[in-house]
């Protein structure tokens, strides 16, 4: 197993165009990790130079303490796997993921044991002798996997390896994944876009943006506690509510006021917002903080003219805005909540988990932090 740290790691390409800038991170022995964030932010970049596959402008990474900057790729023991499988189409599931071990001239005995162990693992078993073309998506990924496991590497790349497939077959792997992990216990680093992925697998995320690490930390930690508007409005699905107004002084409380509302901030971070009051702010609220009736001392009747509603089943996204207002406002209901475009209803916004943000830097104005649920171990 291995720690993987980067210590300011740039990688510019020519133009003078940035593919990562100013890296500073350190990866666990043992820990599955997450990069995410938006296509072109520098995380596939950020993962390939950790393999070796990209060569880094400035600064340094570190391998189990070693800086491998001039290391060749075969030589770092890490295994990649890519999103488009990279599978050989005239081999069968055998000698696809045998390959890598008989170009190191592995001797046969120990080629067939390692092979047999890894299908076991992965359930390959019964497919050692189909082509990938008689495979489906989520055997093609465990063949990739399953090559990459063979070689006993001491960490995990993975680079988008569930975009390729379908919605079930994508929940399926992320199990399959987790699982994997609890299993080999080898440090994991994971590239994608999709924050459920983000949410459910990892034990940290570090968000990117632009080429610069903006945010790292437990997922629900992340979640409660976004560092920027780009986190609050990129983790998660409605993204946070943001709405723009002024912080003002009302009696011995402040008032959050944007068009047609007003919001009261909770007794607990008046002092940290005071000296805000005047000035334009940010405010944030995710939707699943709107709730069908009363919740408790910091919950406010907003109402709401509904513009759509997204049934997914076990719940609902109510789409509506305030009078006088363009912003629209999404709030997650369970599915028992109904309301039909056009209606006007009132819910109830609970205050406690809000944020408020600067809007010339977009940086979270710091408060008393909101608990967040522990994070489960994978288990």
């Amino acid at each position: 197993m291995a720690s993987i740290e980067l210590k300011q790691v740039s990688k510019i390409y020519p133009g003078s165009t940035a593919g990562v800038k100013d890296i500073d991170l350190k990866i666990e022995d043992g820990e599955f990790v997450i990069f995410l964030g938006p296509s072109g932010c520098g995380k596939s970049t950020l993962l390939r130079s950790i393999a070796g596959l990209e060569s880094i402008t400035a600064g340094d990474i570190l391998i189990n303490g070693e800086v491998v900057n001039h290391v060749a790729p075969r030589d770092r023991n890490i295994a990649v796997v890519f999103q488009s499988y990279a599978l050989y189409p005239h081999m069968n599931v055998w000698q696809n993921m045998a390959f890598g071990l008989r170009m190191r001239h592995t001797p046969a005995d120990e080629i067939d044991a390692k092979v047999k162990q890894a299908a076991e693992l992965l359930g390959l078993t019964p497919l050692m002798q189909r082509k990938p073309s008689a495979l489906s998506g989520g055997q093609r990924q465990r063949v990739a996997l399953g090559r990459a496991i063979v070689r006993d590497p001491q960490a995990f790349l993975l680079d988008e390896p569930l975009s390729n497939l379908d919605a079930q077959l994508r929940a399926e792997m992320r199990l399959e994944l987790v699982r994997l992990h609890r299993k080999l216990g080898r440090t994991t680093v994971h590239v994608t876009h999709d924050q459920v992925e983000a949410m459910t697998m990892g034990d940290r995320i570090f968000i990117m943006k632009d080429g610069r690490l903006i945010q790292q930390g437990p997922p629900l930690e992340v979640y409660a506690n976004p560092a920027d508007t780009f986190v609050a409005g990129f983790l998660a699905s409605p993204p946070m509510n943001l709405l723009a107004g002024r912080l003002v002084a009302e009696g011995d409380g402040l008032s959050f006021v944007t068009d047609g509302l007003s919001l009261p901030i909770p007794a607990a971070y008046r002092a940290v917002y005071a000296p805000w009051v005047g000035k334009p702010v940010t405010f944030g609220l995710r939707s699943e903080d709107f709730h069908a009736g009363p919740t408790g001392d910091a919950s406010v009747p907003i109402v709401l003219q509904v513009e759509a509603v997204e049934a997914l089943g076990p719940e609902n996204i109510v789409i509506g805005r305030i009078a006088g207002s363009e912003k629209p406002i999404a709030a997650r209901l369970t599915r028992h909540y109904s309301a039909q475009a056009g209606e006007m209803v009132t819910l109830h916004a609970d205050l406690m988990p809000m944020h408020l943000f600067s809007p010339e830097s977009g940086k979270v104005i710091p408060r008393p932090r909101a608990a967040a649920s522990p994070l489960r171990r994978h288990a």
